[in-house]
């Protein structure tokens, strides 16, 4: 996880904030009184657009996707399955309505956070929490970095890995801090982690509850509260023992009773009552969760998520499923204390949450003084817009776990790209992302050949997406804010340029994501974190020989093969230009295998003679005016965004025009581009802050949020 307005826009302001001459001010009035005629007739026989609902949108932009994952789903065989879903995501990435932009991380940082300390995997809440960290109150040296990552290669276990790590800080200079300070981008929404699909509350939350399992920081999953697991020969039945003696307590530290097996009952009943939109993660896996998300049961006692008595808990699946611990990580499977849901308002049930939650009872998860904590921190403070202070939690059961036992999360608004480095020599921040500008005052500082590192990439998707169906002009919840500048005629124009796939591929094609990113990681990262497809292609690899038709041919792939290799071969197969995986490398970063100007206007010529065959004259005299909501109160995106227009409209020779709609604010541009809750409220032609990481280990928790239904991120691309 920007552009010009039309011409006569800009003259009024020019106008409005440089002219004060009356003769000046006259002269362009008359002109621009002779332009809008001319403007406003090219566009005077655009016909109406065919209204059409979600559904049919989806079929006809990703009905060939949906049929070919739908088929790998019915696949028992899990190696099969990881093909056929390979062959899928080509047809999803053919289909234009997302371009893969980069990875999380992959850029310069300096800072005191002892690496290989936090949780690792590509999957799950874990990697969010910060109970393990260990800091320094002094930077840590570049060379001393990567003698403690080849320490953590080498150790045999997570403790052994931590006792060798302070051994070596001790002995090089280093003093341990019990304070972790992080620089928070935006404020939680909910306090609630069973009633969210959203990192921004996810990120804190998780550091409050603990789950059944637990990845470590050599990324081994572990027993939290569960002490140990059983699964029957098939993997459809998993039977966990709840560790006893772990409490529930207040936000003042009093305890409230016992976790028990009820409570992940509690749990997931309570995050099928909300449905915030990760219920699909589970919906399929769980006996009886379909039905009763349906309505076709109330009786909670139908779905496979019983507790056996105090201490055992017992989930039933549907179908055979081997990655069934590895979803565990995830906050939709967190325990929640029923007692204390009930007696802040809450109710079981779907028809009876949804009228005590419009109660003014109800008050669960609206902040941090209305929940039950069970996890490693309590929030002792938390100011909107300022500050979150986490303090260990006295009655945790597993105190020796954790490697700080303060977390202070600073907001910080972003519209000053310099602050959280500057914040971060002070001593106010633990670690910092240098961005280009940042990167030149480390260079005057003296710190950056001291102190410079690369961060590891993750597995999360940024991406652009193509939105087909738009119908906001404004903020969803402002109609003041990231107002478009475009006519109606403009509006249906995009509209229906936008719903052709040889247009959304001209438009992906033609955007040098390299001299994108460069604007915020310097030329020397811009090719670091750059993904190709929206899987990573080494995500998962085939355990046995596996064959798969391929438009009508058997195509063999051994053992050993990386999921990127077999969507490639459907990629090359449909003549497509994308490079999603590198054979060669056996990665799918670190490259630009989408921007293709010749590919780009080939894809444009074919566009427009099919607009054209509706109705639809595009032409550099008449172009298509693209919206995408930009973060301009911060230099580094709007330098992106600028570099985004320059590149398509140079490309495409001016027949697509990037308008930059400005948010001064953070928030503005998530409202416009994050926060809105169904496709209708996306505000842009062409989104640039939306994204997912996987939540298991199956590239389904990547292709599941495609499906239709407003789950996940079809939301992004206008759907649902």
């Amino acid at each position: 996880m920007q552009a010009e307005v039309r011409i006569m826009h800009k003259i009024l302001q020019k106008v409005f904030k440089e002219e004060t001459n009356v003769k000046k001010l006259l002269a362009i009035v008359l002109a621009l009184a002779m332009v809008l005629p001319m403007v406003f007739s090219a566009y005077a026989d655009v016909p109406a657009l065919e209204e059409k609902d979600d559904q049919e949108l989806y079929d006809e932009n990703l009905g060939e996707f949906y049929d070919m994952y739908m088929t790998a789903l019915e696949c028992m065989d899990v190696d099969q399955r990881y093909a056929l879903e390979a062959l899928a995501e080509a047809k999803m990435l053919e289909a234009g309505v997302l371009l893969p932009t980069t990875s999380n991380y992959g850029n310069y940082g300096i800072g005191r956070t002892v690496p290989k300390t936090a949780n690792g995997t590509l999957w799950g809440n874990d990697s969010d929490r910060q109970y393990s960290l260990l800091v320094t109150k002094e930077m840590i040296k570049a060379t001393d970095r990567d003698a403690l990552k080849a320490m953590w290669m080498e150790a045999a276990d997570a403790a052994t890995y931590i006792s060798e790590a302070k051994a070596y800080l001790a002995e090089n200079g280093y003093t341990l801090d019990d304070e972790y300070k992080y620089p928070s981008a935006s404020d939680p929404q909910t306090w609630d982690a069973l009633n969210t699909y959203l990192q921004a509350d996810s990120r804190p939350l998780v550091q409050l509850f603990d789950g059944l399992m637990m990845y470590d920081i050599k990324n081994a999953q572990q027993p939290a509260i569960a002490e140990s697991v059983e699964s029957n020969d098939d993997m459809t039945v998993f039977t966990f023992k709840i560790r006893q003696g772990v409490k529930w307590v207040d936000s003042q530290g009093r305890e409230i009773g016992d976790v028990t097996a009820d409570d992940f009952v509690a749990g997931m009943q309570h995050m099928l009552d909300c449905s915030a939109g990760l219920e699909w993660l589970v919906d399929g896996t769980i006996v009886g969760v379909s039905e009763y998300l349906n309505g076709e049961t109330t009786d909670f006692g139908d779905v496979g998520v019983k507790a056996l008595d105090d201490y055992t808990l017992e989930y039933t699946l549907c179908d055979p499923t081997p990655y069934f611990l590895t979803m565990l990580s995830y906050n939709i499977f967190a325990p929640m204390n029923r007692s204390y849901f009930l007696s802040q308002g809450g109710a079981f049930g779907i028809e009876e949450f949804a009228a005590a939650k419009e109660s003014s009872n109800y008050k669960y998860g609206t902040s941090p003084d209305n929940i039950a904590y069970n996890g490693p921190f309590l929030v002792k403070s938390y100011t909107e817009s300022n500050t979150i202070v986490f303090e260990a939690n006295p009655s945790y059961y597993n105190p020796d776990i954790l490697g700080v036992h303060t977390l202070t999360w600073k907001y910080d608004d972003g519209t000053d790209n310099t602050k959280t480095y500057k914040d971060m020599v002070a001593g106010d921040i633990t670690n910092a992302g240098l961005n280009t500008a940042t990167m030149e005052i480390a260079k005057a500082d003296g710190l950056f050949d001291e102190y410079a590192y690369v961060s590891d990439t993750d597995a999360t998707a940024f991406t652009e997406w193509m939105n087909v169906n738009r119908q906001a002009y404004a903020n969803f919840n402002d109609a003041n804010v990231a107002v478009s500048t475009m006519t109606e005629d403009q509006k249906t124009l995009a509209n229906a340029a936008m719903r052709n796939v040889h247009f959304r591929r001209a438009v992906m094609f033609s955007i040098d994501r390299a001299t994108m990113v460069a604007q915020r990681k310097g030329e020397d990262l811009k090719y670091n974190s750059m993904i190709n497809a929206y899987v990573p292609g080494n995500f998962v690899y085939l355990s046995k020989e596996v064959t798969v038709d391929i438009n009508g041919e058997s195509v063999t792939f051994p053992a050993g093969t990386a999921y990127g290799t077999i969507r490639q071969r459907q990629l090359e197969a449909d003549g497509s230009t994308i490079k999603s995986f590198d054979e060669t490398t056996g990665l799918g970063t670190g490259f630009d295998g989408w921007y293709n100007p010749e590919a780009a206007n080939a894809e444009l010529a074919i566009a427009l003679e099919e607009l054209k065959a509706q109705g639809y004259d595009i032409s550099a005299e008449n172009p298509v005016y693209l919206d995408i909501a930009s973060f301009t109160g911060n230099d580094s995106f709007k330098n992106q965004d600028q570099a985004l227009k320059q590149s398509v409209e140079s490309v495409l020779g001016g027949v697509v025009i990037v308008n930059i709609v400005p948010c001064d604010t953070q928030k503005d541009w998530l409202n416009a581009t994050y926060y809105p809750n169904t496709g209708a409220e996306m505000n842009f032609n062409i989104g640039n802050n939306g994204g997912w990481g996987p939540d298991y280990g199956d590239p389904k928790s990547y292709l599941d949020t495609l499906l239709p239904g407003g789950n996940g991120m079809t939301k992004s691309f206008g759907l649902f």
